[in-house]
């Protein structure tokens, strides 16, 4: 293809950055401003009129799905081998160098990837073998301390802070899980990636060889990378290597999970010469929208600019409802999407947004209601319902007996006269010996008198059946495998006989497990020495395969937290709850820092509508069983006047909005308390309000002081001064 067709219809930035000399450059691109074509566009540029060999081309994506995405609009383009370029996730491109070099990364060549839900199962073990209460050191806490020190770059002896009791104990939870972890050969999502950079910054031939390979990378959201990504993609990077990064810092939304937005001007920085090349042409929304959402992060301080337009029209005034209560809220988005209908308009094009999963009952009671099919986006993935990993856990001890969350999983399902008791006896030898649970059974079996024969017996054919089920099966295709694994491990049969109707059900879920086997299996992988079931099993983690969407219905509202809708695009967007301390959230106002990042996901929200935009809040609100008054956000007050329109829940009439009447709305005529003032306490010292509650002698003020103790206070007994 020559250079012509690939740069007609595109526009003029878009052309530069596709078309743009071997260097390091940022394409810093606005929502719906046609990322992705850039990308594939300028991937094809580097093969068709740079001849750039495809092995030297890596291209970093966030999801299985825009990797997925990338690599059949290049086959549309040009036509690709698929395998002779790296194209995929941080978490896959990982995998894919531990696999190759599992020795020089101290691995067994048959380690498995670990699961949140694992990593939570295996850490409620170490924690009770360590006799520390689990409600203090939780599964969760320990899970979320123990990655956020690998997103960091640090192993339990990296880190100094002996002082403190409290983190010394972490310490020693980290150390004991990442000890039970080598034993098992597992390996979490943060270890992925820690091992994998470990393995290029020790290993000077390894790093050398990817670094001379690799000479053309490309990375997406880059404004979600965490700082293990980013030195990850700084190793790889040689002399020769030039780096394109795609992202926007007014999209970064994931702070709470380890993502530093501050990466991309970090990028500027280290890579000599970067230059910054803005897409902002938007081909997605009308333009008030894009006037809203501009005028809405240009209130944050911390961001490296750009506007967005669009040569549609103006298209319709957002409208902003306010709402009685949350109640009234709904029924008024139900009247919105009955209107739609009447305009032979399909609901699969509408989606309600909302900050908090707990916003979405009360929707989906009055969309039931009122007959409106709906999809909520928050349900359990396929790989993660219980039947598939029971499957997935027999596949795994299949692979890898050591596999001790595997193990646990399975040992009594189906069930055979495998106690509590007896696991404990294991879990003890495990401790004392340092041993798998494999190993610890096995022990334990040699060991006469110490299990009644009927257990004895139970525990022996669990681990002959496991040794069958592998030798059985081994020469098997992988979805014959599976299928036999399925039948002869009694799961089968276990949920066959089952009168629970959910299990039927499941039957199904496993069924489509087999065939996903078999469809996976028809694709080559060159992923080292791994087997075809080792393969599959790392990419049901890695990857999380294909919805399992057999029960989705068409023609539906989508239902999903505005974190859940980045990357997608609706003709009808409502976003609800538009109150202070719901969005923004209470704990975002404390920090500023956190109130950019939750303006940033306003701005998210608001640029996912096409057509349509309907912000609500509401004057008193349910949440948590607690019945709250709350104000109007002040993001809604940050949008233009000319761009809205409003609608007040006792009229029914239209209102024009300006920021003098939000403003003074934010403001309790009670109390001349407002919402971010700040004040002062005789006994507390100096505070910011961030919430207000009730009426009359009942109005109560919550305050976050200096120290950043949280009160509520009682406002007429309070005495604060405002400062």
């Amino acid at each position: 293809m020559d250079a012509f067709k690939l740069l007609s219809g595109l526009n003029e930035p878009q052309r530069v950055a596709v078309s743009a000399p071997r260097s390091h450059f940022l394409v810093l691109a606005g929502a719906g401003s046609g990322k992705t074509r850039v990308l594939v566009h300028r991937i094809a540029w580097l093969l068709e009129v740079e001849k750039c060999s495809e092995t030297s081309i890596m291209a970093v994506t966030f999801t299985t799905k825009a990797a997925k995405e990338m690599k059949d609009r290049l086959d549309k383009l040009i036509g690709i081998a698929k395998e002779d370029m790296w194209i995929g996730t941080f978490h896959s491109l990982s995998y894919r160098l531990l696999c190759s070099h599992y020795l020089q990364a101290h691995l067994p060549s048959n380690f498995q990837i670990l699961d949140s839900e694992d990593q939570s199962r295996l850490l409620e073990r170490l924690i009770k073998s360590m006799n520390l209460d689990s409600k203090k050191w939780s599964a969760s806490k320990s899970a979320c301390y123990i990655n956020n020190k690998k997103e960091k770059g640090l192993r339990p002896q990296d880190i100094n802070n002996y002082d403190s009791f409290t983190e010394s104990t972490w310490i020693r939870i980290y150390k004991t899980y990442q000890d039970s972890c080598e034993r098992s050969g597992l390996v979490d999502f943060s270890e992925l990636l820690l091992r994998s950079y470990e393995l290029l910054r020790d290993q000077p031939q390894i790093r050398d060889y990817y670094q001379t390979r690799f000479t053309n990378i490309l990375v997406d959201e880059f404004q979600d990378t965490n700082h293990i990504q980013y030195e990850w993609i700084r190793i790889l990077s040689g002399v020769s290597s030039k780096v394109v990064i795609v992202g926007d810092d007014d999209q970064s939304i994931y702070g709470w999970r380890g993502a530093q937005v501050e990466n991309i001007q970090r990028f500027i920085q280290d890579f000599s010469g970067a230059v910054t090349i803005r897409l902002e042409q938007n081909y997605r929304s009308q333009n008030n929208i894009l006037v809203a959402a501009n005028s809405l992060i240009s209130y944050n301080n911390v961001r490296l600019g750009k506007k967005l337009w669009t040569e549609e029209g103006n298209g319709d005034q957002i409208i902003i409802y306010h709402a009685l209560d949350d109640l009234d809220e709904a029924r008024f988005i139900v009247s919105s999407l009955k209107e739609w209908v009447r305009e032979e308009r399909s609901l699969d094009q509408c989606a309600i947004l909302y900050r908090t999963n707990a916003q979405a009952r009360i929707l989906e009671e009055i969309l039931l209601e009122n007959n409106i099919p709906y999809q909520l986006y928050s349900g359990t993935h396929f790989f993660q319902r219980k039947e598939i990993k029971d499957l997935l856990a027999y596949l795994r001890l299949i692979v890898n007996r050591n596999d001790d969350t595997a193990f646990e999983r399975v040992i009594n399902t189906p069930l055979r006269r495998i106690g509590t008791q007896t696991l404990e006896r294991i879990r003890q030898i495990s401790r004392d010996y340092k041993l798998t649970l494999w190993q610890s059974s096995q022990e334990l079996l040699k060991r006469k008198g110490l299990l009644g024969s009927m257990v004895a017996s139970s525990l022996k054919s669990f681990i002959v059946l496991v040794d069958e089920l592998d030798q059985s099966t081994k020469e098997f295709p992988l979805d014959v495998q599976t299928q036999q694994v399925l039948h002869n491990s009694g799961l089968w049969i276990m949920y066959r006989d089952s009168k629970k109707e959910i299990d039927q059900s499941r039957i199904g879920n496993l069924e489509e497990l087999v065939t996903l086997s078999r469809k996976y299996a028809s694709f080559q992988h060159t992923y080292s020495e791994m087997t075809p079931l080792q393969d599959f099993l790392s990419y049901t983690m890695i990857d999380l395969g294909v919805e399992n969407d057999r029960n989705k219905r068409k023609d539906s509202v989508k239902l999903m937290t505005v974190h859940g809708s980045k990357g997608l695009e609706f003709l009808q967007v409502f976003i609800v709850g538009m109150e202070e301390g719901i969005f923004p959230s209470q704990i975002s106002l404390k920090k500023g820092g956190e109130l950019e990042e939750e303006r940033r996901l306003a701005y998210v929200g608001i640029t996912r509508a096409m057509q349509r935009l309907t912000l609500t809040y509401a004057k008193k609100r349910r949440l948590y069983g607690q019945e709250v008054s709350y104000m109007p956000s002040r993001f809604i007050s940050e949008l233009p006047d000319h761009c809205v329109k409003k609608i007040v829940f006792n009229t029914g009439m239209d209102q024009h909005l300006n920021k003098e009447a939000m403003a003074s709305s934010l403001i309790d005529k009670e109390t001349y308390f407002s919402i971010g003032q700040r004040v002062n306490h005789k006994k507390f010292g100096l505070g910011t309000v961030i919430n207000i509650s009730g009426i009359g002698k009942d109005r109560r003020v919550q305050v976050v002081f200096k120290n950043q103790d949280v009160k509520w206070l009682v406002a007429v007994y309070a005495r604060l001064s405002v400062q």
